[in-house]
């Protein structure tokens, strides 16, 4: 018998939420350490990553 493989969750709205939410809060830690750019850079990756593995849930709400 084949097991159903679960597709992982993934969703472009997370895609684009986390780069924002990243970018921002990586532009303050950045200046904490001494580059903006740098830190929106990697927090708008970052977030990216993590926000569209995790899945903030549909679009379209019933």
């Amino acid at each position: 018998m084949k097991r159903i493989a679960r597709k992982p969750h993934r969703n472009p709205r997370g895609l684009f939420l986390g780069a924002v939410l990243g970018g921002v809060a990586g532009y303050f830690l950045g200046r904490v350490f001494g580059s903006g750019a740098l830190g929106i850079i990697l927090g708008a990756l970052a977030g990216a990553a993590l926000l569209y593995r995790v899945n903030p849930g549909p679009w379209n709400r019933p």
